[in-house]
């Protein structure tokens, strides 16, 4: 699947693409590789008011006057080895917030071999695989793991065996950063409720290794009272376009507020959300009896549901990712060059809708 992901625009929603676009240039900015940040998605780039200047300098609302230069100037950092880069993430992504179920960490990589440049995707695809070799990554990050269930062989004639043999022979480390990427502070629904707006965001599910602050889910408050319909055209206008769009259950003229936000699948946080009293549940890959189920416990039908696609909910998180993994490697001594993966790895090429 090659399809680049594309952030929609629309006449109707002037103010919704504006609030959507400024919460993707709060994210992009200060992105340390930024002519690579820019390659990522040239729309949502554009839209954000950003351009490319040579091959690495983003100019825009990214900073002002000698601050810019300053953050830029990356002297005396040495490159670091894998070993290093793991410290970094683990800063970030401890591995005591992934679920037990979950299997995150190492998968492919030598621990003493030099990172040069790293890249970011949602999914370990063989397309993103070859993406991140054509570059010349030594690394490749992804939310989702290559090898979640137990396997027996990695023999090149199986999908995930083709993966990790082109992996170790295009000397690229293979690092899985999941549902620990979901729990900690600036995790994947931290981001998707910072696109929203919310404030006084706790987490729906806390972790049971981890602070306050972390766990899956976040629920918050939007900054005002908004209509369903209106809140749903700005979560669409934010997200990466992809085949499915957005689907929502619900009233489009009911007000809301109070908003549960779940990236990646969620519908086993119902019982959370509704121990939330949330208006509206924004998550992905909602099933029919959970959703059907959820509607129906209450009479007003709330919450409301605002269902994403997984892959558009999750990849928002990368840009910030590269970001913090970049700020922490600086602060370490050390400097690679970060990239988010451009190709749109959601599995849905078309849909059929009445009328279309």
């Amino acid at each position: 699947m090659s399809k680049e992901p594309t952030f929609p625009s629309s006449e109707d929603g002037a103010d919704a693409a504006a609030q959507g676009t400024e919460a993707l240039t709060a994210h992009l900015e200060g992105f340390e590789t930024a002519g690579d940040a820019a390659a990522v998605l040239p729309e949502a780039v554009e839209a954000a008011g950003l351009s490319v200047v040579g091959d690495d300098e983003l100019v825009g609302d990214v900073s002002d006057g000698d601050d810019a230069d300053e953050e830029f100037e990356q002297e005396d950092l040495d490159t670091p080895v894998l070993s290093d880069v793991l410290v970094a993430v683990e800063e970030l992504w401890p591995e005591s917030l992934a679920e037990d179920w979950d299997r995150v960490g190492l998968v492919v990589g030598r621990p003493e071999a030099e990172v040069r440049r790293i890249m970011f995707a949602v999914d370990p695809t063989i397309e993103v695989v070859e993406e991140a070799l054509e570059w010349g990554a030594q690394l490749l990050i992804t939310h989702h793991p290559l090898l979640l269930k137990g396997v027996n062989s990695v023999a090149a004639t199986s999908g995930k065996g083709r993966i990790v043999h082109r992996l170790i022979e295009g000397g690229c480390a293979l690092l899985t950063v999941h549902t620990n990427g979901d729990s900690a502070v600036g995790g994947v629904s931290d981001v998707l409720a910072d696109v929203l707006g919310l404030a006084d965001t706790q987490p729906l599910t806390p972790a049971v290794h981890g602070l306050v602050e972390e766990g899956i889910g976040r629920v918050g408050l939007l900054p005002g009272v908004e209509k369903l319909g209106d809140l749903a055209a700005r979560i669409f206008l934010t997200l990466p376009a992809v085949a499915g769009g957005v689907r929502v259950s619900g009233d489009r003229d009911a007000l809301v507020q109070k908003v549960a936000v779940c990236g990646g699948a969620g519908d086993s946080l119902f019982e959370a959300v509704r121990a939330n009293d949330a208006d509206v549940y924004v998550t992905a890959d909602l099933r029919h009896h959970p959703a059907s189920e959820a509607r129906e416990a209450r009479t007003d039908g709330r919450p409301y549901l605002i269902d994403l696609s997984h892959f558009a909910s999750e990849w928002l998180w990368l840009p910030p990712a590269a970001k913090a993994l970049g700020n922490v490697l600086a602060d370490q001594g050390f400097e690679a060059e970060l990239r988010v993966s451009q190709t749109n790895t959601d599995p849905w090429d078309f849909i059929l809708t009445p009328g279309n």
